[in-house]
């Protein structure tokens, strides 16, 4: 018999034992799995034994019917749906959701269970994103820190636009960040920007470092602004109006101001030596200064003058503007960073042309092609020697040519991209934007050292590569700013690349939204995107809606200019809607255009060519006596003139005629393409006959010989 020390001693090894079991089974991620692996694996199997059962089941219609008038089936299948919906409902309530899948009516229940469903998918995915993201080691509430005062922005953060490299951590977003309530910069402008239908003509009005003098036009341009006749006339307006008055030249107009000075330029030979790559100063240790006043700028332009090189960017808007606006100038010279609030001098950085178009200087640029159309359209700046590190990088065949790749490359510093999407109009500028800013800029003079250094070296020391980068910079040099012309045609471009299949209404609704957004987002000056985004657009055109409230419908948000304008945007698609509708049949040839009635043709061939065909689709668009007068090219330029008044014009049905009289006559069309074809066939059949009668002929003819031979023959045998 055991004592009850012994007994006490086995009780306590048992719950020792016990607790130890359950503290292991605390420990486990996945009760009764070694691991979350050996879960996730078995519960792929339940998932794929679950839906190849499901597969097995009777397909709906007579199938299913059938299995279920035996009262068996279908008392096991209602007992197996019931505990679906039971497993279910409890994952649903489990989350929060709303569970009751079993108390639906029997009328309305599956449409109901169905949303309930989608509901609760919807918000356990999300969960599992949130989830996902940090464990990730995303937190979607960080907020960037903001200078005392600033209004908080708000801050898009998408975990699936994840960046990750080096050093950094690999849950590295993009975020877009701009200010609610951002006052808009056009309205305290000094000059109204110019969104008129007219061509750009060059902002200058002084020339710094002119080889060949600036046309007397733009010296005078600046006097004939102030003129009383034309202060209520765009600017550019104002100028052609000018020039019809004075008749001078168009080239002075529209010519590149520098473009004499650019094809005249050499480079120096200093500039085709290898040079000592100079290391950049840490950024941290490097001053920075922002230039926001007139005697700051001119400050600064002293500065530039004085050096051999100094490295430039820019930083743009395009949203909230139809051509858009430089808002941010980046600078950099080897000792000091600037940053140039190009909004609030505007006016004034024509003053840079003195450094910017000093040949002597070395502008070093990145991608400069659209630094160079900005700088002409906002601020009347030129360059002359123009270095740009994108074009070295494709010289030297680098795995990337981005300012990003050759960072990382020469100078091993990753990139903050966080405050790419930013909205530059916001003032004051917060501190990481400005260190994003200054990131841009403050390391190119060195870059520009390493890439001239590695093409002699690629070139074997010649200096024929490095040359031919001086050439492509310089060509973009004279690049010319060209402005966005509206024509009648302007929607087709935008219309072929979207690749859809539009009938005669919706093609009609698309070229009059085209014309009313562009218009408007003038008027405004707002971006086409931000007056009705292209989606939208397509929307609208491809479903006519019949009531204001369509149009509404299709915009998701609503442009608050669409929310404004509804009426007038629905009378246009009620216009669109009075267009004859036409389909679109493939008949013998792709995209033969019909009408609703049919075409029948039919073709008897017996001793003759026999051919009858009825088509009613065509009108008569001239008569006769057009026909005689007009050659086929002239007819066909005339129906294209027609066709603007209604495009299909050419197919309505016409009373009484058939068979258009001029259609026989023109080559583009499928009746002159069949009569052709029974033309040619007729012809055909009459050489064939024409072919049997001459031989026929023939033969005739040679057995009148042979007789004639015969009696010839026989007579003198007499």
């Amino acid at each position: 018999m055991d004592s009850p020390k012994s007994n006490d001693s086995t009780n306590s090894g048992l719950r020792d034992s016990t607790s130890k079991a359950n503290d292991e089974e605390q420990d486990e991620l996945c009760p009764g799995f070694r691991n979350a692996d050996a879960f996730v694996k078995y519960g792929l199997g339940a998932v794929l034994s679950a839906t190849k059962a499901s597969a097995s089941l009777p397909q709906t219609g007579d199938e299913d019917d059938f299995y279920r008038s035996f009262p068996g089936f279908r008392e096991f299948c209602e007992s197996q749906g019931d505990k679906l919906l039971h497993c279910m409902s409890q994952i649903m309530q489990h989350h929060g959701c709303r569970s009751h899948l079993r108390d639906q009516s029997k009328l309305t229940g599956l449409e109901e269970r169905f949303d309930l469903v989608v509901d609760s998918n919807d918000v356990i995915l999300e969960r599992v994103g949130i989830l996902l993201d940090e464990a990730d080691g995303v937190n979607r509430t960080q907020q960037p820190v903001l200078p005392a005062g600033f209004q908080p922005p708000k801050i898009v953060v998408s975990s699936w636009n994840r960046m990750g490299s080096g050093s950094r951590s690999r849950s590295e977003t993009f975020r877009l960040l701009h200010a609610k309530n951002v006052a808009r910069p056009q309205l305290k402008f000094k000059e109204k920007v110019d969104n008129s239908n007219t061509p750009f003509i060059p902002k200058i009005f002084i020339k710094p470092n002119a080889t060949k003098p600036l046309s007397s036009y733009f010296t005078n341009k600046q006097i004939r602004k102030q003129r009383p006749e034309d202060l209520d006339v765009p600017a550019a307006l104002a100028d052609l109006i000018h020039q019809q008055r004075t008749q001078e030249h168009v080239e002075d107009m529209f010519a590149h101001p520098y473009q004499y000075e650019l094809d005249h330029f050499t480079v120096p030979e200093g500039l085709l030596s290898k040079p000592e790559p100079q290391m950049y100063k840490p950024i941290s240790k490097t001053k920075c200064s922002f230039i926001d006043s007139l005697e700051d700028l001119v400050a600064l332009n002293e500065k530039l003058c004085k050096l051999s090189e100094f490295a430039v960017d820019l930083e743009h808007h395009n949203y909230r503007s139809f051509l858009g606006l430089t808002c941010l100038m980046q600078i950099s010279t080897r000792e000091e960073d600037f940053i140039v609030d190009t909004i609030e001098l505007r006016s004034e950085l024509y003053i840079l042309n003195e450094a910017f178009t000093d040949p002597a200087i070395v502008k070093v640029f990145h991608g400069a092609d659209s630094d160079i159309d900005w700088l002409q359209r906002d601020l009347g700046l030129y360059v002359v020697n123009l270095f740009d590190t994108h074009q070295a990088s494709r010289a030297l065949n680098l795995a990337r040519h981005s300012l990003d790749h050759l960072l990382k490359h020469f100078c091993t510093v990753d990139t903050d991209k966080r405050y790419q999407l930013a909205d530059w109009r916001i003032r004051p500028l917060p501190e990481e934007m400005v260190q994003y800013a200054r990131t841009d800029t403050h390391y190119l003079p060195y870059i520009y050292d390493c890439v001239r250094a590695q093409l002699l070296d690629f070139n074997h020391g010649q200096p024929g590569l490095l040359q031919s980068v001086w050439n492509k910079s310089r060509d973009i040099s004279l690049k010319k700013y060209v402005k966005p012309i509206f024509t009648e045609e302007s929607y087709l471009e935008l219309q072929r690349k979207q690749k859809r299949s539009l009938n005669t209404q919706q093609l009609t609704a698309f070229r009059l939204l085209f014309a009313w957004r562009d218009k408007l987002a003038r008027q405004e000056d707002e971006s086409t995107g931000f007056t009705l985004p292209t989606h939208m657009m397509n929307k609208i055109s491809e479903e006519l809606p019949r009531e204001p409230q369509g149009i509404i419908a299709c915009c998701n948000p609503v442009p608050p200019l669409v929310r404004q304008q509804v009426n007038e945007l629905h009378l246009l698609v009620q216009q669109a809607r009075e267009m004859p509708l036409l389909k679109v049949r493939r008949w013998l040839e792709p995209m033969f255009l019909v009408d609703e009635e049919e075409m029948d043709v039919s073709v008897r061939n017996t001793s003759g060519l026999v051919a009858t065909a009825k088509i009613t689709q065509f009108e008569e668009l001239e008569t006769p006596n057009d026909q005689d007068s007009h050659s086929v090219a002239q007819m066909k330029a005339r129906r294209i003139i027609e066709s603007f008044e209604n495009p299909f014009r050419m197919y309505l049905p016409s009373s009484g005629v058939h068979i258009s009289k001029n259609a026989k006559f023109d080559q583009s069309s499928k009746i002159y393409e069949i009569s052709k074809r029974w033309k040619l066939q007729s012809i055909e059949q009459q050489q064939k006959e024409l072919e049997a009668k001459r031989e026929a002929k023939r033969k005739s003819k040679e057995e009148a010989k042979e007789r004639s031979k015969k009696v010839t023959g026989s007579q003198n045998l007499l």
